[in-house]
């Protein structure tokens, strides 16, 4: 009866380590995913912010232009290699934005498999 137990009772203890174990391992995923989905909606107000600066920026330097000033040629080239490089940052900004979004697309995706797995 005792030679019965024991096999019983390490059974138990493998079964114990093994769920342990298994519960570690979820844990870590868990929290990597809650760190990413953390960092992505940091980096999307962070974009926000930046498309909010630019904007008030572009409100800016519209209501200037709303009142022209003659400017010396040089001045003039200058503003428009500006406008040029504002225009190459927006676009890039558009670029990000969706990089962001097929991210995160991604990672859900990704977390849904992991769910129906489970």
């Amino acid at each position: 009866m005792a030679a019965e137990l024991i096999p019983d009772q390490i059974f138990m203890l493998i079964v114990v380590i093994i769920l342990a174990a298994v519960v570690i391992v979820v844990v870590s995923q868990w929290k990597k995913v809650s760190q990413s989905n953390n960092t992505l909606k940091l980096m999307e107000k962070e974009i926000e912010l930046k498309k909010i600066a630019m904007v008030e920026k572009d409100l800016e330097n519209k209501r200037i232009m709303e009142n022209p000033i003659q400017l010396p040629e040089e001045q003039k080239e200058q503003l428009t290699q500006i406008r040029d490089s504002t225009a190459e940052v927006m676009s890039n900004v558009g670029y990000l934005h969706s990089e962001i979004n097929e991210r995160l697309a991604r990672l859900e995706a990704q977390t849904e498999l992991k769910k129906l797995e489970k």
